[in-house]
């Protein structure tokens, strides 16, 4: 049986886990991948979130071990932070199929920035697929984890911002024969890579390329449209549709298979047309590997690599237009809500003239006017190492300034290594870090992670307590104050800790002021929940 149904990109990838049979889908969430857990949850499948993007390919990687079938999301930056597991699971293989979502954001609407994550594939020596449209992100996923167990290898799924979040009909179909139970099967010469083991892995790992890339000659997934003659274009992605609209005539490769590529394939399109482009969102990636093989093709020029295309830019793209394109229209400019609890924060920082390393999450909107808050943002969880390496060399007087701020999600996603580093090297003037604790991870839509106590279906679970690490690894003075109850104080407080050499880390907390009413939701149906399990055992008589 079908079913028909509107649907985004991320949701599309959802449906085909359920239907694919999927065990566990995990992942840490950041725009634009992270509706794909949280609708796959709503669907009736196993997710949950994970501390950060390395453990959710981790925790993937085992489920795989075990012969079962996973789904592991995150964006393009993420994928840095999973990349040491990644490319050894390369060599170790897989048992059953895993997946994983690199959410790719051309463009930066709401990332540190553009990388392009086509380069991961070759790098890594995985095969990688990527959709065009929501039906291609079902249907290619599905692909994914049949290839993923055909070679026993991991598949990336690459997908981007426009395919994640834009809404087109699927139509669902039964999906992937049922998966076997999951069983353990021990290969330690497989799983165990030592260079005795890693040795003849890397040399299995290109015998596997080779055949996937005689695969991608005559796969299905390359399409190949006869048009004109006269003008034929190789690409891939959202980017096809972009040159369908914008040169319909057009003889048209679209690749699926973008890593390995199909480059006889590719060779015998050329040969075809009279003139060939190959037109692709971001890096030049299939421009020099088609160049490489010695296939006459052009390209873009390179003023077109920053951004996203469109069909105008495909248009001017063509034409060989390199003129100065028109400026996009101004947008409101994002700023903190107006109740956030964050503001005397930044006021308090701004007073105290503070050289403040920061970090990624909503709270990064501090840069901005009126505040003007934060002098550095790297990378999440680099607020710690970049505040701490400030503090070892400036002079006294400005060491003293510096303030590290972080979030709670992104200090449990990867804080915790750099408040470590904190104690082992402290420098001489000491050390203040604010934990910015909202109760929920609200850069990306409020979603739980292990320091809010709840499931990424909101159930209750452990919590981790971040004052709880802070002081068991040795951190001088911890404090917990609500900036918003208690601005004075926390004024207070702040220049307290900046006069003193030692280390400190305060906790500025209170509820984001948009799942402030959700999380008092949660809290009291877990309430509810323990008190009818203390009944229930005080009725059955074991208390």
């Amino acid at each position: 049986m079908t079913e028909r149904r509107l649907l985004s990109g991320d949701e599309a990838v959802a449906a085909a886990a359920k239907d694919g049979g999927v065990h566990l889908g995990t992942g840490y969430p950041g725009t634009p991948s992270t509706e794909i857990l949280q609708a796959f949850s709503e669907l009736g499948g196993r997710a949950q979130w994970a501390p950060n993007e390395k453990v959710a390919l981790e925790v993937g990687l085992g489920a795989a071990f075990g012969g079962a079938r996973a789904l592991v999301t995150m964006k393009h930056v993420g994928v840095n932070v999973a990349a040491d597991p990644l490319f050894t699971a390369a060599y170790t293989g897989v048992s059953g199929g895993l997946v994983l979502v690199s959410a790719d954001d051309p463009g930066l609407a709401s990332s540190q920035n553009e990388q392009d994550n086509r380069h991961y594939a070759e790098a890594a020596g995985l095969p990688m697929l990527e959709p065009s449209d929501s039906q291609e992100a079902y249907d290619l996923a599905l692909a994914a984890f049949e290839l993923s167990e055909r070679w026993q290898l991991p598949v990336i799924l690459r997908m981007t911002t426009r395919v994640c979040h834009s809404k087109s009909i699927v139509t669902r179909r039964a999906g992937l024969p049922a998966p076997k139970a999951p069983a353990f099967v021990r290969d330690i010469p497989g799983r165990v890579m030592i260079p005795g083991y890693a040795r003849p892995a890397h040399r299995k790992l290109r015998k596997k390329l080779e055949a996937l890339r005689v695969f991608a000659e005559s796969s299905p997934l390359n399409v190949w449209r006869q048009g004109s003659k006269a003008l034929g274009v190789v690409t891939a992605g959202i980017t096809a549709r972009h040159v369908r609209e914008a040169a319909p005539e057009a003889s048209l490769l679209e690749l699926k298979t973008v890593y390995p590529l199909p480059l006889e394939k590719i060779r015998a399109f050329a040969a075809s047309v009279e003139r060939c482009v190959v037109i692709e969102e971001g890096d030049p990636i299939f421009e020099t590997a088609i160049r490489a093989a010695g296939i006459p093709v052009e390209s873009k020029d390179p003023s077109y690599r920053f951004g996203e295309l469109s069909v105008e830019r495909v248009r001017r793209i063509l034409a060989k237009d390199t003129g100065p394109e028109p400026e996009p229209p101004k947008g409101k400019p994002p700023e903190l809500c107006p109740a956030c609890p964050y503001h005397p924060v930044y006021s308090t920082l701004r007073k105290l003239d503070c050289i403040v390393a920061g970090d990624i999450g909503c709270y990064t909107l501090g840069v901005l006017p009126p505040y003007q808050g934060m002098d550095t943002c790297v990378a999440m969880g680099a607020s710690l190492g970049v505040g701490l390496g400030l503090r070892h060399v400036l002079p006294e007087k400005d060491a003293r300034r510096v303030v590290s701020l972080i979030g709670d999600s992104t200090f449990i996603h990867s804080g915790v290594n750099g408040l470590i580093e904190m104690v082992y090297n402290p420098p001489a003037t000491g050390h203040v870090l604010i934990v910015l604790d909202n109760g929920t991870t609200a850069m990306t839509g409020q979603q739980e992670h292990p320091g809010t106590g709840r499931t990424l279906d909101h159930e209750p679970t452990s919590k981790v307590s971040i004052e709880g690490l802070a002081r068991a690894v040795g951190v001088a003075n911890v404090d917990i104050v609500d900036p918003v109850a208690d601005p004075a104080g926390f004024e207070k407080l702040l220049s307290e800790r900046l006069a003193t050499p030692k280390l400190s880390v305060i906790i500025a907390r209170r509820p984001c002021i948009l799942a402030a009413a959700d999380i008092r939701k949660y809290e009291k149906a877990a309430d509810e929940k323990r008190a009818a399990m203390c009944s229930a055992c005080v009725e059955a008589g074991n208390v």
